[in-house]
């Protein structure tokens, strides 16, 4: 699916003055903070923690073109990812707990994000991918509002674990222009023994499927580049614990057959599940090359046929 000449979605607010509304509402939202599936209520704007323990700024934890995500992410130059600090998840094999679970970084105000979003584009990246960005919705909007009139124009990557609210995906409707929402798990036990979070799957689902309301299916470029849609990831567990054939066969019924799927093979033992491998046991090892490709024939068998294959780029693209 290619589509036409490329602007991004939130410089139609932004003429509008809708994005600037935007931006405000959000940190009102923040004195009863509901920006994620937990839902806390609590006033962050005076210094009260939820689930995230996050305050009113966000913590940046680094930021640069990042050539490890999808190809039509990263394409030739990178994708400008900005990777902030705590998650409203706990998820007991996190590769990046040092940054989600320790609190990595410094809190920031929207003005320097927004000059790191500027930086990225001068640099030539291909987007503006904001990794963990749920609990740092109302910094997101206030900062893309400050880049946008200092002449961003590069579309935006929401690469969240999943755990969204409704609430918090109002707001950015007409905001982001590529979805990339994690769906961990099929099943309300596996998502709290392994995340913490029971509701996770009920949660997810009705996040995706905003997501693809408000987006659709996803479009590339001439170039093989991810312009604006949904494009979700998957990472498949060992011994099946993530529920990969519910939840492929949900994507392909209740959003589409063809949304763009990353299963991906990376899981390996870390943070809790690496220091106790004793309470994890159906966690404590990588996952086998038969147990991946049988999550490729399920999404198959469920009609999904846009699965991100990663591989070398040529020469020149």
């Amino acid at each position: 699916m290619v589509g036409r000449a490329f602007e991004p979605a939130y410089l139609s607010l932004l003429h509008t003055g809708e994005l600037i509304r935007r931006a405000e509402q959000a940190y009102e939202r923040l004195s009863r903070c509901d920006f994620c599936a937990w839902e806390c209520k609590v006033d962050r704007r005076a210094g009260a923690l939820g689930v995230c323990r996050s305050g009113e700024r966000a913590r940046l934890s680094s930021y640069g073109p990042h050539r490890g995500e999808e190809d039509l992410l990263r394409g030739w130059r990178g994708s400008g990812t900005i990777f902030f600090a705590q998650c409203n998840l706990r998820c007991q094999y996190c590769q990046n707990y040092d940054i989600s679970q320790m609190d990595a970084g410094e809190p920031v105000k929207p003005e320097i994000l927004a000059t790191v979003m500027l930086d990225l584009q001068d640099s030539g990246c291909h987007n503006i991918n904001f990794v963990s960005p749920t609990h740092v919705v109302a910094p997101i909007l206030a900062a893309v509002l400050i880049a946008a009139k200092a002449g961003l124009r590069l579309p935006l990557v929401y690469n969240t674990g999943g755990y969204d609210s409704l609430s918090a995906l109002s707001l950015l409707d007409g905001v982001i222009d590529i979805y990339m929402p994690d769906m961990k798990y099929a099943s309300a036990g596996s998502a709290w023994a392994y995340s913490k979070a029971r509701r996770y799957p009920q949660a997810n689902q009705a996040a995706v499927k905003e997501m693809h309301r408000q987006v659709g299916d996803l479009i590339v470029d001439q170039h093989g580049l991810a312009q604006r849609g949904l494009l979700v990831r998957h990472l498949v567990l060992p011994n099946g614990l993530a529920g990969t054939k519910e939840i492929v066969r949900f994507l392909a019924e209740e959003i589409s057959p063809d949304t763009y799927l990353n299963l991906m093979d990376q899981y390996r033992p870390e943070h809790n599940v690496r220091r106790y491998r004793n309470q994890f046991p159906k966690l404590n090892r990588p996952i086998t090359r038969a147990e991946y490709n049988e999550a490729v024939s399920l999404a198959r068998e469920a009609g999904l046929h846009r699965l991100d294959r990663r591989g070398v780029l040529p020469i020149g693209w």
